[in-house]
């Protein structure tokens, strides 16, 4: 459109002019004056050249870049400095597929930003544009056509691998927990606030740290065990190249080992009457690390003083082998501490464990003897008597010893088709044959022993004994101690004596009388018995006898204990058949033995 105002002509083009051309103007002869009607001398002409269109020089994310972070700004370079006005969000958007993105767009200098409202979403294509509507500054020329790139966002990571596995069990209490990633991972992004354990709701205190792709959380102290943990990785975690979270929070659980018990030891806790060369032994539950069940963490102590001993561990079982015998009668204490460990979870026990044993004491006296004739012999009538586990002996010559044999060598000691005895052991006397030498020496090493025995449980030796039934013990049930009788003898014909150990094996019992000892009454119900209860043992049982001993003259009956008088010991009477019964000893220092279908079972020592 042509248009003509004081001395100005103007052409207003229909259409914008095209970027970068030529264009001829020309103002012809028909344009005349106003007054005088005058035409120009001559056409006049005259070029110009449109500017060229602005282009975009650079994008980032450039043209289809891939891993690109969550929360990019989005830019664009132009050629040229372009007129603000026209860098708007009409002009410059940002699409994933048909949706658009919303943002803010700013300008400056040459580069136009677009900077979304929320982060991107991971692995997803965008589509940037800028439109012809952008314009340059100068020219107010606009970009030759719309400019289009595409870019997509970098993947997720994920946690690919934890240690301990999700819903693991017996876990290590000083186990250090890691959490392996699918990708680089910013370190920033991998702290204590990102990274944490719980048991139950309560935080467990610890250090993270982040190498390669992997983040350990080592607690400050051990877990607790048979408890149920909670890790969990946040979205705070990032990846290093996109700073892209993960997509939720990553939480596995796992359970601590449950603590070993020691099921059984050996001895048993409280046990009585223990070999003195005993080793000690624990079972565990599960098994223990071997490294951990040593001499500090399995000990014995025999009050505050520790036993020297070598310790072993083989399957479950831990062992205290002491380096020398225990100490007779004496009480020990055995420890298990909670320095012994599990093998596999390095659990602790929950707490030390303690038991306690007490050594067997010895008898006062031991002797290969179940009975001894002094000087004077011993003399069996009847066809059932019996000597078991031990031997009988005299320093007298063989012929005294009447009624038995050898149960060893066969010898026989002038027995007749009415009166036989079996001795287990051997018979000891001096000459004749089959008594000798060697055989009357083992007498007299006999007699020895029981003189020095007869003299350690006599009242001399072992005062203040006690006559709780004036003489009489029938009937009584008595503890372990000293009795004395107050009239020089002893009588048990009212009952049965019983003896009560009271739990306690080593529980001994030593009864003195200045002159006799008589068990059992006239008639064939006249038998009396000892009787030995709550783990009394007959070798603990001694009878000190000033003069002789008389045992169930009616025949039957059960004695108990080792008898030492100084003249003689009497087991019932000429033609009883009922069988008359010892558990322990018949020692007669001076006078002899006499036996009628008696049993004789010498106790073990």
């Amino acid at each position: 459109t042509v248009a003509y105002t004081g001395t100005t002509a103007t052409f207003n083009p229909t259409s914008d002019f095209v970027a970068g051309l030529v264009y001829t103007a020309t103002v012809t002869t028909g344009a005349k004056s106003s007054a005088s009607s005058v035409p120009l001398a001559a056409n006049y002409v005259w070029t110009f050249t449109t500017g060229s269109a602005p282009t975009v020089t650079a994008t980032d994310p450039a043209n289809l870049a891939t891993g690109v972070a969550l929360n990019k700004t989005v830019t664009a370079s132009f050629s040229m400095a372009m007129d603000p006005l026209t860098i708007t969000g009409t002009t410059f958007t940002v699409k994933q597929g048909s949706t658009s993105v919303a943002g803010t767009v700013a300008y400056t200098g040459t580069t136009a930003t677009f900077n979304p409202t929320s982060d991107f979403v991971a692995g997803l294509v965008y589509t940037a544009t800028v439109t012809t509507g952008a314009k340059s500054s100068a020219s107010s020329v606009p970009l030759a056509a719309n400019y289009v790139w595409t870019f997509t966002t970098g993947s997720a990571p994920t946690v690919t691998a934890t240690d301990p596995a999700n819903l693991a069990t017996g876990v290590a209490l000083n186990k250090t927990v890691t959490a392996s990633f699918s990708m680089a991972m910013d370190p920033l992004t991998i702290t204590g606030t990102t990274f944490t354990v719980k048991q139950g709701s309560t935080s467990v205190a610890g250090t993270v740290a982040y190498t390669g792709t992997t983040a350990t959380f080592n607690p400050t102290s051990d877990f607790v065990s048979g408890m149920i943990y909670t890790a969990t990785i946040t979205t705070g975690a990032k990846s290093s190249v996109g700073n892209i979270p993960l997509v939720s929070d990553y939480v596995w659980i796992f359970t601590t080992g449950s603590a070993p018990t020691v099921t059984a030891t050996d001895p048993a806790n409280l046990a009585t009457g223990i070999a003195l060369n005993k080793t000690v032994t624990a079972s565990f539950s599960i098994a223990m690390d071997p490294l951990t069940i040593t001499g500090t963490t399995f000990t014995v102590k025999q009050g505050s003083t520790s036993i020297g001993g070598n310790v072993s561990y083989t399957g479950t079982t831990a062992t205290f082998n002491p380096t020398s015998d225990f100490v007779a009668g004496t009480i020990y204490t055995a420890t298990i501490t909670t320095g012994a460990k599990s093998n596999i979870t390095n659990v602790p026990l929950a707490s030390n464990y303690v038991w306690s044993f007490t050594t067997l004491k010895p008898a006062l006296f031991t002797s290969i003897f179940g009975a001894f004739g002094g000087n004077a012999g011993i003399t069996n009538q009847g066809l059932n008597t019996v000597i078991n586990n031990g031997s009988i002996g005299t320093t007298a010559a063989s012929t005294l010893v009447t009624g038995f044999h050898d149960g060893t060598t066969a010898d026989v000691y002038t027995e007749t088709p009415l009166n036989t005895g079996l001795v287990s052991g051997r018979i000891y006397t001096a000459p004749p044959a089959p008594g000798d030498a060697v055989s009357a020496a083992i007498a007299a090493n006999g007699l020895l022993a029981a003189q020095a025995a007869y003299l350690s449980i006599s009242p001399a030796s072992k005062p203040g004994g006690i006559d709780p039934g004036a003489g009489e013990l029938g009937g009584l049930t008595l503890a372990p101690g000293i009795y004395k009788s107050a009239s020089g003898t002893f009588n048990i014909s009212n009952g049965n004596l019983t003896l009560d150990a009271q739990g306690d094996p080593n529980a001994e019992w030593i009864f003195q009388t200045a002159a006799g000892l008589t068990v059992g009454i006239a008639g064939p119900s006249g038998a009396r018995s000892v009787i030995l209860t709550n783990g009394a043992l007959a070798k603990n049982v001694y009878w000190y006898v000033g003069s002789a001993a008389t045992i169930n003259g009616a025949g039957g009956g059960i004695m108990t204990g080792t008898i030492i008088s100084t003249s003689g010991v009497t087991f019932s009477t000429a033609g009883n058949a009922v069988q008359t019964v010892l558990n322990g000893r018949a020692i007669s220092l001076v006078a002899s033995v006499t036996m009628v279908n008696t049993t004789i079972n010498v106790p073990l020592p």
